[in-house]
């Protein structure tokens, strides 16, 4: 379901940082550009160049993001932090507001992976 190759190649990377429990390290959120961006085919200079609406679909699911889990935009945080505060504030059903717009939304797996997160 990627964009690319090296789109899917980065997504799965970060993933499995993510999902593996002896990993803890730091994270810094932001409301644009990020780590999956790096690879993803629709990077411009500044802005998200997939389509005329895309800089602003992107923003919008960052800001929703951060907004849902009481975080701030350029703050550090342990991963191990941002999971146990994902499961404990994110219900699946949550994600169609957080993500209205994101094209992966259809497929479920989001709110799969939600749904497992919080079961433990």
């Amino acid at each position: 379901m990627g964009y690319s190759e090296s789109f899917v190649e980065k997504m799965n990377e970060i993933v499995t940082d993510i999902r593996d429990g002896e990993k803890d390290f730091d994270i810094r959120v932001v409301a644009g550009f990020d780590e999956a961006c790096s690879a993803c085919p629709h990077k411009g200079e500044t802005l998200c160049s997939g389509n005329v609406k895309s800089n602003d679909k992107v923003m919008g699911l960052d800001r929703r993001t951060i907004d849902h889990l009481g975080l701030k935009a350029g703050g550090v945080y342990k991963k191990s932090y941002l999971v146990a505060l994902t499961a404990e504030k994110v219900e699946p059903d949550d994600l169609d507001q957080i993500c209205a717009g994101c094209s992966w939304l259809e497929y479920g797996v989001c709110k799969e992976g939600i749904a497992s997160l919080r079961e433990g």
